[in-house]
């Protein structure tokens, strides 16, 4: 099984993996191209995200600038808009749906490091190079959200249509649909109802 295999589908792998840091390496440099645009550079950027493997639909505007490992992982729905500074390590698949609103300073985060540090401390792998182990785990935001400045979300969560992240918060464990949530760590305050 090759370690790009390990990697998505959330097993513990090797990052030093010639393929994996060439797409690292590829896409590090398309987000630099990307940030050297302006707002009125909207060609250039739409094929920087094409060549960076972004599945998007119509209508996805990220203000940049702009931080994905690999990009060829991750899918934003239609009318989606992100605010400067969004980050997104798509070691495992990150799903973003249609008409979701991100804050400024947004980390969405599939990597998992060890617990062990037996486990988690860097070593020398068969061809003599210094690495070390993580795995991952997919992240969904689904459609409708709100996910507002400064938030962190971790590997394995889903927060479900309709919900609004509070600013700051940390999402560590999914959240329903309709709710808005918030914290350190992120935990539903209330269902969103008809009112403001």
């Amino acid at each position: 099984m090759s370690e790009k295999t390990k990697m998505l589908s959330g097993e513990l792998y090797d990052p030093s993996d010639e393929e994996l840091l060439a797409l690292r390496k590829k896409c590090h440099a398309l987000c630099l191209k990307y940030n050297q645009t302006t707002e009125e550079d909207a060609e250039v950027r739409g094929s920087v995200l094409k060549e960076m493997g972004i599945a998007r639909g119509k209508n996805v505007y990220l203000q940049g600038p702009i931080y994905f490992d690999y990009g060829c992982f991750t899918s934003i729905g239609e009318n989606t808009y992100a605010n400067f500074n969004l980050t997104i390590l798509d070691i495992c698949p990150v799903t973003i749906g249609k008409n979701v609103f991100i804050g400024t300073g947004v980390s969405i985060v599939t990597p998992i490091h060890p617990m062990h540090y037996q486990d988690r401390n860097m070593f020398v792998n068969e061809e003599g190079i210094l690495t070390d182990k993580e795995y991952g785990k997919p992240i969904t935001i689904e459609d409708n959200c709100w996910i507002a400045s400064n938030v962190t979300i971790c590997g394995g969560v889903t927060i479900g249509a309709g919900s609004v992240i509070g600013a700051g918060s940390v999402v560590t464990k999914s959240i329903p649909a309709g709710t808005f949530a918030a914290g350190n760590p992120c935990k539903v305050i209330r269902p969103i109802e008809d009112k403001k």
